[in-house]
């Protein structure tokens, strides 16, 4: 399945971290690039931005509606 995963992600895609021994777990955030089974993800919150880069098992796709999206711009 983490195959499966790896083909699934795609930069520019809304990436969560599932390893909840990481820092960063739960949080949300933008693949930047795909090399060699690591993505690089964009956080940005606020006053900060961070670009981490984690094992493709460690992530998983966000699937987001046009509904929740419009909710988000409010």
């Amino acid at each position: 399945m983490a195959s499966d995963l790896a083909m699934t992600i795609l930069p520019g895609m809304t990436v969560k971290v599932t390893n909840p021994n990481d820092t960063y777990y739960q949080f949300q955030g933008i693949v930047q690039r795909v090399t060699d089974g690591k993505v690089a993800v964009l956080f940005e919150g606020g006053n900060w931005d961070k670009l981490v880069t984690f094992q493709t098992s460690e992530l998983e796709p966000v699937v987001t509606t046009p509904k929740e999206k419009a909710k988000a711009k409010k």
